[in-house]
């Protein structure tokens, strides 16, 4: 991947012709510009496309309380809640910031943010999701502003992210373990990149354990709102896998909210949960405990409030080494799933 030549202030004051501090005054909107020069600098700023250090800008405001913006597909979704309670944690203390949560949604959520962006209201940004495009990415690193990325693996900015691998691995050993031969999967849309790389280690892992593969045991549900990581979706799967595969033991879903709603489906089938049925879901959200739910557990809070900590500290100056760090989930095994199953 190729950058841009990041345009600088210099560059700006160069074209215009004009002292550096007045590139500055024209940027901050200081009165004291006259409107020709002002008019000259703007055209400079256009032609070569300058976008402001936002730090830089901030620290010329000084009496501006500095806006993290938190950048996220939805923030209804339980996930992303325990997200953002993990960050509520991180800022309890801090008196001198303003967040302001971004809604990117699942449809070009990249190019709504850049959108947004472009408005010029962001001083930090914390980004989760589970991919960024290149135009995100080289449009950050122009803007320099302070970022942290939640769930993206990036070689540019700190980073923290989850070997969903690994999680998907625990929770399909586990129900093989438990002597599971007829195992379904309950998926996301096959557009999500999260969706894909589970779709792709169940497989793996069925057929690592000797298991015929049959594609039709992976069902998603005809509700694709949330990319498909939803309650209504989860019900809809089950009752497809159910009528394809009436022989099915144990399903793995994708997300908790999907086990959910596959839970609901098969109570109304009159099966028991999980001596005909076993269930393990995805991301050990707060009711899955009270529900006794198998889950894998990814720690969103926890990530979530070193995240906005380090962004923090990036933002007071601190410039130590750039942390990338790769988090490995744990299944949690409760009643939905711990039942050994009598060969047939």
């Amino acid at each position: 991947m190729s950058f841009k030549k990041k345009i600088t202030i210099f560059d700006v004051a160069s074209k215009a012709g004009v002292a550096i501090s007045t590139v500055s005054r024209v940027v901050n909107g200081s009165a004291l510009v006259k409107e020709e020069t002002r008019l000259k600098v703007q055209k400079a700023i256009d032609e070569l496309q300058f976008i402001p250090d936002r730090t830089a800008k901030l620290l010329a405001q000084k009496n501006k309380i500095p806006v993290i913006t938190v950048a996220v597909p939805s923030f209804t979704t339980r996930f992303y809640n325990a997200l953002l309670k993990g960050v509520k944690r991180a800022l309890d203390q801090e008196q001198l910031v303003d967040i302001l949560i971004f809604d990117m949604g699942f449809q070009d959520p990249d190019q709504r943010l850049i959108d947004f962006l472009d408005r010029g209201s962001v001083d930090a940004l914390l980004y989760a999701s589970s991919a960024m495009s290149e135009q995100l990415e080289e449009r950050l690193l122009q803007s320099r502003t302070p970022v942290v990325t939640v769930g993206v693996q990036s070689e540019h900015f700190d980073c923290f992210w989850w070997d969903n691998r690994a999680g998907v691995r625990a929770a399909l050993q586990h129900l093989i373990a438990m002597q599971h031969k007829k195992i379904g999967m309950i998926a996301a849309a096959s557009w999500n990149v999260n969706a894909q790389t589970r779709t792709e280690v169940y497989k793996e892992s069925i057929e690592r354990a000797g298991l015929s593969f049959d594609p039709s045991y992976i069902q998603t549900g005809e509700t694709l709102e949330n990319a498909g990581y939803s309650e209504e979706a989860g019900y809809e799967a089950m009752k497809q896998l159910r009528q394809i595969h009436p022989d099915v033991t144990a399903v793995f879903c994708a997300s908790d909210v999907q086990a959910l709603g596959a839970w609901k489906a098969i109570n109304e089938a009159g099966l028991r949960i999980p001596e005909d049925i076993a269930l393990v879901g995805y991301d050990n959200i707060s009711m899955t405990d009270f529900m006794g739910l198998s889950s894998v557990d990814q720690a969103m809070g926890i990530v979530g409030e070193q995240a906005m900590r380090l962004l923090l500290d990036r933002m007071s100056g601190g410039n130590g080494d750039r942390i990338q760090e790769c988090i490995t989930p744990n299944l949690v095994v409760r009643r939905s799933s711990n039942y050994q199953r009598i060969e047939e």
